[in-house]
C-alpha cells in the first residue's frame, strides 16, 4: 500500500481502471459522479485526496462527455489540494486533429491539450498517439507509452514462417521499422490517398509480399475500410496470410460487419476503448499492467524506458558487440 498514493476512474474507463489498481495493488478510490437531469456532469471525491498523488484513469473516446469528466475531476482534486494530479488516458481522444493541414480547421488535439493543462494536471500518461508530436502540445511532462511491449510477446507466439510487416501508411514507416528491426525481418507499406475522411481514393503496396505471412500494425482502427482495404491488397500481391494489430478499437460506423467480412485472420485491440459488441475475428488484449508499471514508475520517479521497443532493440545490439 502507498500511503499517498490513489487512482481513481472516471466512468468510462472505469472497466480498465479495476484491473490497472488490481496489478498495481492499490484499491480504487471513491469518487461520485453524476449527472443531473440537463446532463450536467459533477464530479466529488468521497476521500480526503490533500497531499496526495491522484492518478485519474479516464479514455477521451466519444461522447464528449468522456473528457469533460476529466476535466472535471482534474479541478476538483486541484482544488481539494492533491500533491500532484496525473491524467491517465489510455486512448487520448481528437488526436486524429493534430495539424492544420487545410484552411479553416481546428487542431482538437492542441485544444485538449490546452484545456488538460488549464484544468490543473500536472502529468499526463497516455499510449499510441496518433501522432508524437502532441506531446508538444503540453507544457507539463507527458509519458507517451508504447502497445509495441503488448504485442511482441503475441506475435513471437504465433511462430510466423515468413513474418513480413506492413504499415498502412508512410507516415507509420518509422514506427513500423522499429518493430521489423526487433524481430530482423521485413517491412513493406501500404501507400494510400485520401480523398475524404474514412474514404480512400487510391491505395498501392511499396515493397514485395509474395507468399509473406504479414502482420498490419496501426494506432486506430476505425471504420476498418482503411485496414480492410489494404488486407485485401496484400492478399491479391500474393501474400500467405493477413493479421492486424490496431491499439485503439474506435470501431464506428459498419466496422464490425466489414470486419467480419474481410480476408483478415484476426485484428488484435487493445482495451484502451471497450468494445461495442463481440466478434469472432477480434481478439482483445489488456494494458492494465503496462499503465500500472507506468504509474508505479511515475509515482516512484523511476524512468519508463525500459517499456519501450527501442529499450530492447539496444539492450540486443549490444549483446551481440
Amino acid at each position: 500500500m502507498h500511503s499517498n498514493l490513489k487512482i481513481f476512474s472516471g466512468t468510462a474507463s472505469e472497466y480498465l481502471a479495476k484491473q490497472i489498481s488490481l496489478r498495481f495493488g492499490e484499491p480504487l478510490g471513491k469518487v461520485k459522479i453524476q449527472k443531473f437531469s440537463d446532463g450536467e456532469i459533477g464530479v466529488e471525491f468521497q476521500e480526503s485526496i490533500r497531499g496526495q498523488y491522484a492518478f485519474l484513469v479516464q479514455s477521451t473516446f466519444p461522447p464528449t462527455d468522456n473528457l469533460m469528466e476529466l476535466l472535471l475531476m482534474i479541478d476538483a482534486a486541484k482544488r481539494a489540494s492533491a500533491e500532484k494530479v496525473i491524467a491517465v488516458l489510455p486512448y487520448y481522444g481528437y488526436a486524429r486533429q493534430d495539424r492544420k493541414d487545410r484552411p479553416r480547421v481546428a487542431i482538437g488535439s492542441k485544444l485538449v491539450a490546452n484545456m488538460i493543462v488549464a484544468a490543473g494536471a500536472d502529468r499526463v500518461i497516455t499510449m499510441d498517439l496518433h501522432a508524437p508530436q502532441i506531446q508538444g502540445y503540453f507544457d507539463i511532462p507527458m509519458d507517451h507509452l508504447d502497445s509495441s511491449a503488448i504485442y511482441i510477446p503475441y506475435i513471437e507466439e504465433l511462430n510466423l514462417e515468413n513474418l513480413t510487416f506492413a504499415a498502412p501508411d508512410v507516415g507509420s514507416a518509422n514506427r513500423i521499422r522499429e518493430i521489423a528491426s526487433y524481430f530482423e525481418v521485413d517491412m513493406v507499406i501500404c501507400d494510400k490517398h485520401r480523398r475524404r475522411a474514412n474514404e480512400i481514393a487510391s491505395m498501392v503496396v511499396i515493397g514485395d509480399v509474395t507468399n509473406r505471412d504479414i502482420v498490419l500494425i496501426d494506432d486506430i482502427v476505425d471504420t476498418g475500410g482503411t485496414l480492410c482495404k489494404s488486407a485485401a491488397l496484400l492478399m491479391e500481391k500474393g501474400a500467405r496470410s493477413v493479421r492486424a494489430f490496431c491499439t485503439h478499437p474506435v470501431l464506428s460506423s459498419n466496422a464490425y460487419e466489414n470486419i467480419e467480412n474481410s480476408v483478415l485472420e484476426e485484428l488484435v485491440v487493445c482495451n484502451t476503448i471497450p468494445l461495442k459488441k463481440q466478434s469472432k475475428k477480434i481478439k482483445v488484449v489488456s494494458v492494465a499492467d503496462l499503465f500500472a508499471i507506468a504509474i508505479r514508475n511515475a509515482y516512484e520517479n523511476k524512468s519508463i524506458t525500459s517499456l519501450f521497443i527501442r529499450s530492447a532493440i539496444e539492450k540486443r545490439r549490444k549483446l551481440t558487440q
